[in-house]
């Protein structure tokens, strides 16, 4: 057999297709992670046209391996032609490294460059790997509820709202016909009529989820005093994790409903294949934007509230501090959440809690700037501020140490500290 592969890209992923020999030695050489792309299904799907069902019997006996792009990947798609459904194709030769590919760009002579050619089989697979992009987010998102402690059940348990309910229902429905895929290869008209009025509800409850972030966004804007500052900034830092945790469960369950939708299209409508694939890709990309927008706006917040409590620091030795732990713990969620959706980070650096005793020396060291005619007066200011300083910090200390032996003993530690 022959041992040139066809590779075939929709920008998310690769696909790699041939003989079983030709795949795996070319996955071997280049050292790749892969998936199992589903030729069967491909095959079943093509047979409803006699041009290409022709093609069944070969596709049936190909290997097709899907491989997540990636920035030590993508230099695999880099000389591969654009081709009319929207994706770029190409052929290598099985077994050489990425550096020694042969034709990249050309077409091999056996089956397999004969698939490529037919747009129907390319219109198909690219719906497969679109599948198979989403069905990684998704693991990634269990991965990340799971990493979360179960947090979203907790969520759910927790509220009466009937947006939250619907979602549940739904939710049920929707893993119910994933797992009927799984094991029967195909949605049939039974399961895809469980779900397909499921868009709607899950739409309503993410819209709920991110309104709820830009009421805390909102509630930190009105804010001027760092004592409220302080109060709002907590109140953020234990809500956050909780709706990130409904948005990643509703983006969990809307790509899954896409994955069905491809499935249903590919067997009753395969001509509209491409159209639908395209269309579902932009509008996941509008959610994505969406959640980012609103995330982003919360983070924003976040860090004008930080920088004022630093800025104020001298007068408000507990509640500043307080504020930037509660900045730094929402943005390593948030950024962490949206790792999780393949988004990349922005870099936001970290922000560290101004010392109240640097801020007394500054402000010392400003007021002994005032010249001769102020020393008298800026003197005795400053050394009593600067007295304050070490007053405080022991004072800190000894409030940190007995909330700790309020924590670890209960009531009787309060008693003994009264």
């Amino acid at each position: 057999m022959s041992a040139d592969v066809q590779l075939i890209s929709d920008g998310q992923g690769l696909a790699v297709i041939g003989s079983p020999t030709a795949v795996d030695l070319f996955l071997a050489a280049e050292r790749l992670a892969s998936k199992n792309l589903n030729m069967p299904r491909l095959a079943s799907a093509l047979q409803v046209g006699a041009q290409v069902a022709e093609l069944a019997p070969e596709i049936m006996a190909m290997k097709g391996r899907w491989v997540e792009l990636t920035k030590d990947t993508k230099h695999l798609v880099a000389g591969l032609k654009s081709a009319t459904s929207g994706v770029r194709t190409g052929v290598a030769t099985a077994g050489k490294s990425s550096g020694q590919m042969s034709n990249l760009v050309g077409f091999a002579k056996d089956s397999a460059s004969q698939l490529a050619n037919n747009p129907a089989v390319l219109s198909g697979a690219a719906g497969l790997m679109a599948q198979l992009a989403m069905q990684q987010t998704m693991d990634e998102i269990t991965d990340y509820l799971a990493t979360i402690d179960a947090k979203l059940d907790d969520v759910l348990r927790a509220q009466e709202d009937a947006v939250l309910a619907d979602m549940i229902g739904v939710g049920f429905d929707i893993d119910e016909a994933m797992t009927l895929r799984e094991h029967g290869g195909r949605v049939n008209e039974v399961t895809w009529s469980k779900v397909q009025g499921a868009s709607a509800t899950i739409a309503r409850t993410q819209a709920y989820a991110l309104r709820q972030f830009d009421a805390l966004a909102e509630k930190l804007e009105r804010q001027t005093s760092v004592g409220d500052l302080a109060e709002k900034a907590k109140k953020a830092e234990a809500k956050v994790q909780d709706w990130l945790a409904v948005l990643a469960r509703c983006f969990q369950l809307q790509d899954a409903i896409a994955v069905l939708e491809l499935d249903r299209v590919l067997e009753v409508a395969p001509e509209d294949l491409d159209g639908h694939r395209i269309g579902l890709k932009a509008v996941r990309q509008k959610r994505l934007d969406t959640i980012v927008q609103t995330t982003e706006g919360l983070l924003a917040r976040m860090d004008a509230a930080a920088g004022t409590a630093n800025a104020k620091v001298l007068l408000n030795p507990l509640a500043s501090p307080a504020i930037v732990r509660a900045r730094e713990h929402v943005t390593v969620a948030v950024t962490d959440f949206h790792g999780r959706l393949g988004l990349e980070s922005d870099g936001r650096q970290s922000v560290e809690a101004r010392a109240w005793t640097s801020a007394a020396t500054e402000f010392r060291d400003k007021m002994l700037e005032t010249g001769a005619e102020g020393v008298d007066v800026s003197g005795r200011l400053v050394n009593e501020t600067f007295d304050m300083a070490k007053s405080v910090t022991g004072k800190l200390g000894g409030l940190a140490g007995r909330a700790a032996r309020w924590r670890g003993n209960g009531d009787e530690a309060a008693e003994t500290a009264e």
